[in-house]
């Protein structure tokens, strides 16, 4: 192998999307840069202009057949503050629920599917095995509670919106469903085993950061700004809430309502990317690097707020300040957290009688031209903005999703794993598979991340049929 050589990892394993990672060597074979690359083009930003606003939270689930119900939410959420309407209790809390159904299976989707192949086989297992194939062979009663796991968040979704993807319920002004008794009592009877495979998913993250502490620490272990909405008691505010961006010794940087993310977020392109890079203004680029996602939630909060979640974020706060709170492999551990406290959530939402009711939806007129919504999604804080002309016309739309929101750290992530992996020119497949590892903790969903449309870069060579160049045309 030339000491002096790029290195190409196309396409990154066990994610959402299509994207490559590049890691550049010198001439001593030490890494000298490596940078993540998002190669999809979506561009929802404009081609839903033009439309009336109430298509969009059937149009912007479209985006991702994994987070459908996050850009739904979002979406509705931005339509409401255009009608300028308060949503029925009842409806909220549906819609809530349906929220909790979208973090259980997603959650679960990527421990047990994407994750656990690394923490249970091994980073330098044989690729071939090192997959979800492989640890139905080697664990197959935990792939099983995996699957089920999976399969209960998509049955409260199911139950709602009539599908498990792509759901018809959220609109603009409440949702379109009620919940009957039936279907209540069937998903309260779920709970048992999805506990049971929560905590187990639990007992292997706390176990393999026990045995491999030292592998964490160094793992992509940074300062950042660390973000996520939280309620009036500093707690998880997954559907509403103030945004937190707190910093990496745990002072409070900025909260404010998400309706002004423009006064804290900006976003910087790079020619290398169909991805932008949202940073924190006041820090500046790329200085004002922050994660969102289960790390950027559980850092930015107080307190979890549901018994059995407070008990297991307690002892992550303890292993957090041994040396691990930038630790990107902490992902893991605080995604499965977050997967307990849905849980607990949405089993004390079914048990309420009021998710039940039948004041599901209002109706309105438009009263505003401009409408934020904000959610958090599994992956992170999603943000649906929409301005529209005096007919409820889309004009213009932004939307900065958690992949995007994190492009700046998984980029570090990727630099350092690389640098501390990749040296004196030895490259093996195993030590390759830690550097998408640091992708896979964010878990990123690169369907969901690229949507403007502007003027792009165009290129076109021009060859002979011989193979012989002729000529290149480029636009720049």
């Amino acid at each position: 192998m030339d000491r002096s050589s790029k290195i190409t990892i196309n396409p990154i394993s066990r994610i959402e999307g299509h994207g490559k990672i590049t890691i550049h060597l010198d001439e001593n074979g030490d890494v000298c840069e490596s940078r993540f690359h998002v190669t999809q083009f979506r561009g929802y930003e404009r081609f839903c202009q033009g439309r009336p606003f109430e298509e969009m939270p059937v149009i912007t689930q479209r985006i991702c057949g994994i987070c459908p119900v996050s850009h739904q939410l979002a979406s509705a959420k931005a339509c409401d503050a255009i009608l300028g309407v308060d949503i029925p209790p009842t409806a909220k809390r549906l819609r809530e629920l349906l929220h909790m159904g979208q973090f259980i299976q997603s959650h679960a989707l990527h421990f047990f599917h994407l994750a656990s192949p690394d923490l249970l086989l091994g980073w330098d297992s044989d690729p071939a095995k090192r997959n979800v194939v492989g640890v139905i062979g080697e664990f197959p009663d935990l792939a099983l509670k995996g699957i089920r796991l999976r399969k209960f968040g998509q049955e409260i979704i199911k139950a709602l919106g009539g599908k498990k993807i792509h759901p018809v319920f959220a609109v603009p002004g409440g949702v379109m469903n009620a919940l009957n008794d039936d279907d209540r009592d069937t998903l309260l009877s779920g709970f048992g085993q999805a506990y049971e495979a929560t905590y187990a998913a639990l007992n292997i993250i706390k176990d393999w950061l026990g045995n491999n502490l030292e592998e964490a620490k160094r793992f992509a272990n940074f300062r950042s700004i660390y973000a996520g909405l939280v309620d009036k008691n500093g707690c998880p505010a997954l559907y509403d809430g103030k945004m937190r961006m707190r910093g990496h010794d745990g002072n409070t940087l900025a909260e404010f309502d998400p309706a002004r993310y423009l006064e804290f977020i900006a976003e910087q392109v790079e020619p290398w990317s169909y991805l932008k890079f949202p940073f924190f203004k006041p820090h500046g680029y790329p200085g004002g690097c922050y994660r969102v996602g289960p790390l950027g939630r559980l850092n930015a909060i107080d307190a979890m707020g549901t018994p059995e979640a407070q008990k297991e974020f307690d002892e992550y706060k303890k292993l957090s300040a041994s040396g691990l709170k930038g630790s990107t492999l902490l992902f893991h551990y605080a995604r499965l957290i977050e997967l307990l406290y849905c849980l607990e959530k949405a089993e004390i939402m079914l048990e309420d009688d009021l998710i039940c009711g039948h004041d599901i939806r209002i109706t309105a007129d438009p009263s505003n031209r401009e409408g934020v919504g904000i959610i958090e999604a599994p992956r992170g804080t999603l943000i649906h903005h929409y301005r529209v002309d005096k007919y409820g016309i889309l004009e213009k739309l932004n939307l900065i999703v958690a992949t995007g929101h994190n492009n700046l750290a998984m980029n570090r992530s990727v630099n350092l794993v690389a640098n501390e992996y990749i040296r004196g020119g030895e490259v093996r497949e195993g030590l390759l598979n830690r550097v998408e590892g640091a992708i896979r903790c964010f878990d990123p969903c690169l369907s969901c991340s690229t949507h403007a449309l502007g003027q792009m870069p165009l290129r076109i060579e021009i060859f002979s049929c011989s193979g012989e160049f002729i000529n290149e045309i480029r636009r720049p």
